[in-house]
């Protein structure tokens, strides 16, 4: 029988800490000013109070303010606090559970008062609280030491009657003190736990992709390749919309060797040969003789060029998010100083990508086996080539075909010089690839929801998201070059809306590729997802002014979204995302709340882009932080209406007219958090 050794920290029993990523191996993620919800499991034998707070140390080592945990939900013995950081960098926490003998002390004499004992009968209660207040007294300010001693004196006068001798005790104000100041015994530590935090863009914006190759001026209707310069021309235009983030795919010289041209990659058995001077090739086959990873595309400019774009992007308040593709043309410059880096086959050839029946005879995937030391080092340097350009943000390829050693490894020596970089995980990939992504460093992640188009499907990943917001933030991409959804190709202008108003009101974080504003919904071939001559084999220049001038360009509306975005603090949350029901499966309900203050949005939108829909929707109310007969108002924020609203509320949305509500809602009192348990 092993020996039993006795632990004096583990006198209290805490169980189920949170937030915390598999069991500690990781840290739980958090953004500055984020309101951070922390539980845990608190017990003990007998029937003393037991209690709970918080010890939460910042990157510095400080140490917080005292933060007691109050009891949460509908198990007994579950304990919840907040906590907000105030820095980015590596913070910790650990849940501390202890003996609560003011709070034995206090519950005890009620009840005895209450079942009609007297003063005789409470006599050594009365001391044992005189005790307890001196106890608290020794380490007071002088305006509470004399409170407390005029407690501990009236606790012991026997000429008092038992009301009077308490009363001072029990008192309200005095009780707040002691909540504040309690006496702690038999402390228990739970481990302690690491929660990184970003900068707010971490969890919130708004995205746009586009190519700035295709920014070029059309020449006799020829287009022209775009530069950095034309393509800083389009800036003020995504800003004028509302997007925080300009998302490019890779600026670096493409491979001419095995060069796709337009629409072939989508064919199966597509020829990459068959290809003319002017075929532009894919921006993700990387490297040619004029550079690799760490150089730009002759075509675009010089490296100066681009951080003249950088600069000008900043200037409008926003900034530059760039392409991380570990992949490599056949004629990039590590095939030949590095073969070690690439798969050979059985013949001697390297392995091109391939994804059946598709081939892309343009790609080198990277191998990781032969040479990890170097090839680590390799990547590293790259991004630090780019960070010291001015990006602070990299969107990066497929990382789930890559070792999840390698992006642990890579993402925290990145944050150790530069903790405000932020990597977003392009994973398009089985659920438990894409949550490990998150649990090991990606500050946020490509989702499902492109695919999610039902209010079933909708509701049920929405509160998966929301329950992992401690290690995982969504991007919610409408589309991309890559995904043109069914639902797009056939639903008309007012699905193009439904989806920007699902991806911009569900998540802190969505974006669109650009055309999107414009429509555009005509795949290659049925049942493809590919775009009909995709922009990332071809120059796509595009007439956003006169689509704009014509009404013929959705650029308004996802600017009104982007507006109420960043009006609504609300809207920059997720973990207070929650559904309401609604009695039309054709109509989905939401809302989120900023907790501490007063702001909530609630929206109601219709997934039908064809038919009006109507149906009447039955709010949980303590959800928002109301009671459930209260009534309040709600402004539209689409179209300026106002109206009275309650738990039960008619709706009816016309898809040609306007098919979503989006209600913000000015709460009577500050949103506590949770503001209901769910």
């Amino acid at each position: 029988m092993a020996r039993m050794t006795r632990r004096a920290d583990l006198r209290l029993g805490i169980t189920d800490v949170a937030p915390v990523v598999s069991c500690g191996s990781f840290s739980a993620r958090a953004v500055v000013g984020e309101h951070l919800p922390v539980t845990a499991t608190v017990f003990r034998e007998g029937h003393d109070a037991v209690a709970a707070d918080v010890v939460w140390t910042g990157p510095d080592g400080s140490r917080g303010p005292f933060t007691r945990m109050r009891r949460y939900g509908d198990q007994p013995d579950r304990w919840l606090t907040t906590v907000v950081p105030d820095r980015e960098g590596r913070w910790t926490f650990r849940v501390e559970a202890w003996s609560d003998p003011l709070a034995t002390w206090h519950h005890a004499v009620e009840v005895k008062i209450e079942a009609g004992q007297g003063a005789d009968e409470l006599a050594n209660d009365l001391e044992e609280g005189a005790r307890l207040f001196e106890r608290v007294a020794a380490d007071a300010e002088d305006e509470w030491r004399g409170r407390l001693r005029e407690a501990v004196t009236a606790l012991r006068d026997g000429v008092r009657s038992l009301h009077d001798r308490v009363a001072p005790a029990l008192s309200s104000a005095l009780q707040q003190y002691l909540d504040e100041h309690p006496v702690r015994e038999l402390v228990t530590p739970s481990p302690e736990y690491e929660v990184w935090v970003d900068r707010p863009r971490a969890l919130y914006g708004s995205w746009y992709e586009f190519f700035p190759r295709s920014e070029g001026p059309v020449v006799g209707g020829t287009p022209t390749h775009g530069t950095f310069a034309t393509a800083a021309d389009r800036l003020p235009a995504v800003a004028d919309m509302g997007f925080d983030v300009v998302y490019l795919p890779p600026i670096h010289p493409i491979g001419t060797v095995n060069r796709k041209g337009p629409n072939t990659p989508q064919y199966p058995g597509g020829n990459p040969h068959e290809i003319g001077p002017d075929d532009v090739g894919s921006p993700w086959a990387i490297g040619s003789a004029e550079g690799g990873h760490d150089a730009v595309h002759p075509q675009l400019g010089t490296m100066a060029d681009f951080t003249a774009f950088v600069a000008r992007t900043r200037e409008l308040g926003m900034e530059v998010a760039l392409d991380f593709a570990l992949q490599a043309a056949p004629d990039h410059p590590w095939v030949e100083a590095h073969p070690e880096w690439f798969t050979t086959k059985p013949d001697g050839t390297i392995a091109y990508a391939e994804n059946p029946p598709k081939k892309y005879q343009d790609i080198y995937p990277v191998n990781f086996d032969n040479d990890p030391e170097g090839i680590y080092a390799e990547c590293l340097r790259v991004i630090r080539v780019w960070v010291e350009a001015g990006v602070r943000v990299f969107r990066v390829d497929n990382p789930h075909t890559k070792p999840l050693d390698f992006w642990h490894w890579l993402i925290w020596e990145v944050k150790q010089t530069d903790p405000d970089v932020l990597f977003l995980a392009e994973a398009f990939t089985r659920p438990a690839m894409m949550h490990q992504l998150a649990r090991i460093g990606f500050t946020q992640s490509y989702t499902y929801f492109t695919w999610r188009t039902g209010r079933d499907e909708l509701e049920e990943y929405g509160r998966e998201l929301a329950a992992n917001a401690h290690y995982m933030r969504p991007n919610f991409f409408v589309n991309t070059p890559d995904i043109l959804h069914a639902s797009l190709q056939y639903g008309g202008p007012s699905m193009f809306k439904i989806r920007a108003v699902l991806a911009s009101m569900m998540s802190p974080t969505w974006g669109v590729y650009s055309g999107y504003e414009l429509y555009e919904h005509v795949a290659v071939r049925p049942g493809s997802e590919e775009y009909l001559d995709s922009e990332k084999y071809r120059l796509r220049p595009r007439d956003w002014a006169g689509a704009e001038a014509a009404g013929r360009s959705l650029a308004p509306y996802l600017r009104r979204l982007n507006e109420i975005r960043r009006q609504h603090p609300a809207l920059q949350q997720l973990r207070t995302l929650r559904f309401h029901a609604v009695d039309n499966a054709n109509l989905i309900c939401f809302s989120k709340t900023d907790p501490g203050s007063q702001d909530a949005v609630l929206v109601v939108c219709s997934l039908d882009s064809h038919n009006r829909q109507i149906g009447t929707t039955s709010l949980d109310l303590p959800g928002l932080g109301l009671d459930w007969h209260e009534r309040f108002a709600v402004t539209d924020e689409l179209t300026g209406a106002r109206y009275d609203w309650g738990q039960f509320n008619y709706v009816e949305l016309d898809p040609y007219w306007e098919p979503a509500h989006v209600f913000s809602v000015h709460l009577p009192r500050p949103v506590t958090w949770p503001p209901a348990v769910p």
